[in-house]
């Protein structure tokens, strides 16, 4: 684990199974946006909106962080392969409710009532709202996770999914993260579209 920053096993939110800990990490070192520094950034980020005064369940939201890009090789089930590994690494409770809300950011939907998935979206999208070097530095990371794709298939396939971002009524659930992030995420998404020619 050279690559794991020094904090980042202290944010694990559990006393034990420091060995599942370990194994995400591993999982999580690898190339492309989906990596150490996507896990930290959505720590970072629920603590932000904790701070804001967001209601969650902080022990399975961040256990949901933790595992929701665990598996991951841009393929489509990545989300219930990783959904997958928290049922069979975690004891119930809590691995039905994480892998419920692993499940979750596969599309992103998160009812207004349901605090634990809205907050888990939100910091999951908030690089959105990034500063354009990091934006800049995460579109080249998500087009990494996709080497295996061809170009012109990529480019429709991402302008489908910014666009369907864009016609949501907003880009996060909670009012805190449409506070914090949804303007910023917004012009970025515009921007990367722009570009795409999409």
């Amino acid at each position: 684990m050279t690559n794991v920053p020094a904090s980042l096993p202290d944010r694990w939110p559990l006393r034990t199974l420091t060995g599942v800990r370990d194994e995400l990490l591993v999982a999580w070192d690898r190339p492309g946006y989906h990596d150490l520094r996507h896990l930290t950034e959505v720590l970072d980020r629920l603590d932000e909106l904790d701070r804001a005064g967001a209601r969650f369940d902080r022990v399975p939201v961040v256990l949901a962080a933790w595992f929701h890009d665990a598996v991951y090789d841009g393929a489509p089930d990545d989300e219930e392969r990783s959904a997958l590994l928290a049922e069979r690494s975690l004891p119930d409770p809590p691995a039905a409710e994480v892998a419920r809300l692993v499940r979750m950011t596969e599309h992103h939907h998160a009812f207004p009532d349901d605090d634990n998935a809205a907050v888990l979206s939100d910091a999951d999208l908030a690089i959105l709202a990034a500063d354009r070097t990091r934006y800049a530095e995460y579109a080249i990371g998500v087009r990494t996770d996709f080497a295996h794709v061809p170009d012109p298939e990529f480019r429709l396939g991402r302008a489908h999914v910014l666009n369907d971002l864009l016609s949501r009524p907003a880009l996060f659930w909670t009012p805190q993260g449409r506070e914090l992030w949804e303007s910023r995420a917004r012009a970025n998404v515009r921007a990367e579209l722009g570009e795409l020619g999409g």
